[in-house]
């Protein structure tokens, strides 16, 4: 955990320069890339000594005055300021074994692509309309059912995400907000041993939490899809959430999307996923 704490307030301090803080420039070279130690301290009102023991993860029972001072010094945004509070107050993560059955019962009455999410990107459950689009959780290996670990070591993703690189270092940084524990340490060290991208996006120690946007697949049956995604965060305090994919009214995606529920839902699978009947594509 001190290694940790150390390594993502060290990133931080490196990602900035004394003129981006309201320091003086430099006028001579700088042994450290981003502000040194000692003016973070400055900046955030407290002694050198004090700072590099929090940063070392030696410091003891850090008051929330101090914390919101480092926080504003290292210009921390809402999502990195709770990632650095998990780091000084380690929150144990709730064990998750599966979704309540009324959710799962909820997303498949859905006709839009929705799963529900552990707090780890576990993938508890999918509805039909998502294995259309992404793929079919259900049907794989328990250990394998994790959106991290999808991203980088099935070659499936690559296909469904038009925009790869920018999706899975954000499946990254929200992987790096999840709780600290046993569970993510596991994650992390599975796929930083079997992926050396994630290795390298896990060690730019960038932060952030899966709420909204909109995103590009692809699918061989339909061709290119442009979704609105958002995040529901359910309030039992079990980390889990539910994402939901929509296309906007009236757009090709919907009518797209409307088709490939319909083929995938043929009986037998009569269709394969290599099938090339497309309708036109988005640009």
């Amino acid at each position: 955990m001190a290694n940790e704490l150390r390594d993502f307030l060290t990133s931080r301090r490196a990602a900035l320069s004394p003129e981006d803080v309201g320091l003086p420039a430099a006028t001579t070279p700088r042994r450290v890339e981003g502000l040194r130690r000692a003016e973070v301290a400055i900046l955030a009102g407290v002694s050198v000594d004090y700072y590099v023991k929090l940063e070392q993860g030696r410091a003891r029972n850090v008051s929330e005055q101090v914390f919101e001072a480092v926080a504003r010094a290292l210009r921390l945004d809402d999502a990195e300021s709770r990632y650095l509070a998990s780091l000084l107050q380690p929150r144990t993560a709730p064990a998750v074994a599966r979704a309540r059955p009324a959710l799962q019962s909820m997303i498949r009455a859905m006709d839009v692509p929705a799963a529900i999410h552990g707090p780890h990107l576990e993938v508890l459950g999918i509805n039909h309309a998502g294995k259309a689009l992404l793929d079919d959780f259900d049907a794989m290996p328990a250990a394998d059912r994790n959106t991290a670990k999808w991203m980088f070591l099935n070659p499936r993703a690559r296909v469904v995400y038009r925009d790869w690189a920018e999706i899975a270092a954000d499946v990254v940084a929200v992987l790096r907000a999840s709780p600290v524990g046993e569970e993510l340490s596991k994650i992390v060290g599975d796929l930083s041993t079997r992926s050396a991208e994630f290795a390298g996006m896990w060690a730019a120690y960038r932060v952030s939490e899966h709420q909204h946007g909109v995103k590009r697949f692809f699918h061989e049956a339909v061709g290119d899809l442009r979704l609105n995604w958002q995040t529901l965060r359910l309030p039992d305090g079990l980390g889990q959430t539910i994402v939901i994919y929509s296309a906007d009214t009236g757009s090709p995606s919907k009518e797209k999307l409307r088709l490939l529920n319909s083929w995938t839902a043929q009986p037998n699978g009569a269709a394969s996923r290599t099938d090339s009947g497309t309708v036109h594509q988005e640009s």
